[in-house]
């Protein structure tokens, strides 16, 4: 029984493909499910063109903590889809660290509801601001664990190189997001948008410095 046992734990998630497509729809399903956050408003309260306005007006807040949610998961989409192009090899060690990556994932639609709906509290920012925490410090471990059991692709010339760009984006990003949460004891909507203002840095910076050179 106990070689069953070690055996097991020797074969168990070795299979990336199947990883990688679970990752995939798990983020797919978890962007899915933040729009539906948006609900429409109940016909019978709207009864003039200027209600509906109203109305829609009042789903701003909701708005806009989708358009950051998105834009987190698919950052975070981006990033672990990264770090599966240079890895090659996987234990089950590895695959339980992508899972619980995934379990964080699965949380960002329930952070981003709160937040929605509780968008001038301090501990809704709090709440978000650790999902995005724990997101990184299981994304780092991801990436230095494969790095170290040598479960990264030999073909790369300039690996030193990935490797520190893929951990200073992480550290960075986790220092951004912690000076925007702390934003909130100065106000809630600051702090949501030093968020964005990060969120942009990370989609769009890059394609700008591309465009320079």
């Amino acid at each position: 029984m106990p070689q069953l046992r070690d055996d097991y734990n020797v074969f168990a998630g070795h299979d990336l493909q199947r990883t990688k497509a679970l990752a995939d729809g798990v983020f797919s399903i978890a962007m899915t499910i933040l729009v539906l956050e948006l609900s429409i408003p109940i016909l019978g309260t709207v009864h003039t063109e200027w209600d509906l306005w109203l109305l829609l007006l009042s789903l701003s807040p909701k708005l806009l903590i989708y358009f950051m949610s998105f834009m987190t998961l698919g950052i975070f989409w981006t990033g672990h889809s990264l770090q599966y192009t240079f890895i090659t090899e996987s234990d089950r060690h590895l695959n339980w660290l992508s899972i619980f990556l995934l379990m964080v994932i699965v949380l960002i639609p329930f952070s981003t509801a709160l937040l929605g709906e509780y968008i001038t509290f301090k501990l809704a920012i709090g709440v978000y601001w650790l999902n995005l925490l724990i997101f990184g410090i299981i994304t780092y471990a991801h990436w230095h664990y494969a790095c170290k059991m040598g479960f990264i692709t030999q073909n790369i010339p300039d690996f030193k190189e990935i490797d520190k760009s893929i951990r200073n984006r992480v550290i960075t990003a986790q220092i951004f997001y912690a000076v925007a949460a702390l934003l909130c004891f100065i106000s809630t909507y600051l702090s949501i948008a030093m968020i964005i203002v990060v969120q942009l840095n990370y989609t769009l910076a890059p394609s700008f410095r591309h465009r320079s050179k």
